[in-house]
Formats: C-alpha cells, sequence, structure tokens
C-alpha cells in the first residue's frame, strides 16, 4: 500500500509505529464503517472487527462497506474482501459475534492497543468498555449520532463530561464513576431530533468514526 503521502505528514518512524498496532472494533455500521475505513488507509495493518450482522437496504444511506450488490452478506466478509482491496498486506480478522456474556469471552482485549466500541447495544457497550478498563486498554466508545444533522458538534472528550448526549448518559448510569475519566467518547452536544421513528444521516456518523482514527493517531504520534 502506497501511503507516501501520509509518511511526509508525519515520519517513517511514526508511520512504523501507526502499522505495527493492533485494534479491535466492534460494530462496522455507520461509525465503525467509517473507522475501519480510515485506519485502513492511515497504514494500520492489525485489525480485528467483530459484527453479527448483515448488510440490510436501509445501511445504504450511512454504511461505507455498504452497495447494491453486497445486500444480504455478513459486513464481517464484505469488510474484509473491501479492505484486501486496499492494503493487501493487512491482517484484518473478522469475527461475527453478536456481544452478550458469554461470547465476549472470545475476545482476548489483551491483544490489543486500541478498543474501538461503535455498536449501539447499551448491554453490549457496557461489557466492552468494562473488559478494556479491566485489560487496562485505551478504550474510544462512540456515543449517539442518531437523530443528528450537525456534525460540527460533534467532539472528543471523556464519558464522565459529555452533555446533551442520552445514549452518554445510559451509559454515565452503568459504568463507574471513577472509571468514567478513562473512558475516551467521541459525542455530539446536538439536541436529537424528536422522532419515533429510526432516523440517520451519512456525515454525522461518518464524521464520528473519522474522528475515532484521528483520536488514536493522534494517540500514537503525541
Amino acid at each position: 500500500m502506497n501511503l507516501d503521502r501520509f509518511e511526509s505528514l508525519i515520519g517513517k518512524e511514526k508511520l512504523d509505529i501507526v502499522s505495527n498496532i493492533r485494534v479491535l472494533i466492534v460494530g462496522i455500521g455507520g461509525v465503525g464503517g467509517y473507522a475501519l475505513e480510515s485506519l485502513v488507509r492511515c497504514g494500520v495493518k492489525n485489525i480485528t472487527i467483530v459484527d453479527y450482522d448483515i448488510i440490510d437496504s436501509s445501511n445504504l444511506n450511512r454504511q461505507i462497506i455498504s452497495n447494491l450488490n453486497n445486500i444480504g452478506s455478513y459486513k464481517v466478509d464484505e469488510a474484509i474482501k473491501r479492505y484486501k482491496n486496499i492494503n493487501n498486506d493487512i491482517n484484518l480478522v473478522g469475527l461475527k459475534l453478536r456481544i452478550d456474556e458469554e461470547s465476549i469471552k472470545q475476545i482476548n482485549f489483551e491483544e490489543y492497543d486500541f478498543i474501538v466500541d461503535a455498536c449501539d447495544d447499551v448491554k453490549a457497550k457496557t461489557l466492552i468498555i468494562n473488559n478494556a478498563l479491566e485489560s487496562n486498554k485505551t478504550i474510544i466508545s462512540s456515543m449517539g449520532t442518531a437523530k443528528k444533522l450537525d456534525p460540527s458538534k460533534i467532539y472528543l472528550t471523556t464519558l464522565n463530561k459529555t452533555e446533551y448526549d442520552p445514549l452518554a448518559k445510559k451509559m454515565r448510569g452503568l459504568i463507574d464513576r471513577k472509571s468514567q475519566n478513562k473512558v475516551n467518547v467521541v459525542t455530539s452536544s446536538e439536541q436529537p431530533v424528536k422522532s419515533d421513528k429510526l432516523c440517520s444521516c451519512s456525515f454525522v456518523p461518518g464524521v464520528a468514526g473519522l474522528m475515532i482514527t484521528s483520536f488514536i493517531i493522534n494517540n500514537i504520534i503525541k
């Protein structure tokens, strides 16, 4: 994979470090898909992706790995196809798991440098965050991006400092208060649109995913 332009930006020594970090991404939908895409294009070679879902036509408006030809296919399978065609040296492992108390035991959090929580299930998010904290690994968790239209209000912070985010509020009630400052999150200060329907766009979750990659890369290169 030609990374000359990124190497010119951060230098060869730091690019070598970026290339060899190990990242776990749970959920490769609207947010996780863009995080995965940008991590691969930054040269990150060792990535494990976890997602039990198949691609649906409703994913086309916001999920980067979805297209008309892969509806009905597993997301992890399609992601591996896509990113092998971008970097044929990538070590991309796909796990088809629905995260619960039993399935999470199949993941060794100790193996990874960064844990990306991009799933939308509260119970699964709690399990992922707690396992990352117990393993003393850097966790970056996506909070709510649905029912929002202003990507300029997305920002990086820690769980204890989130505001105006209903999902973050739920998570603050489930994660030990003393540990919340160790849980990095991407969140939005935008008030959600009031609707009983499932609402989403491409640009808010997309920007959230890109900011997750920004957090990881800048954490490495300081």
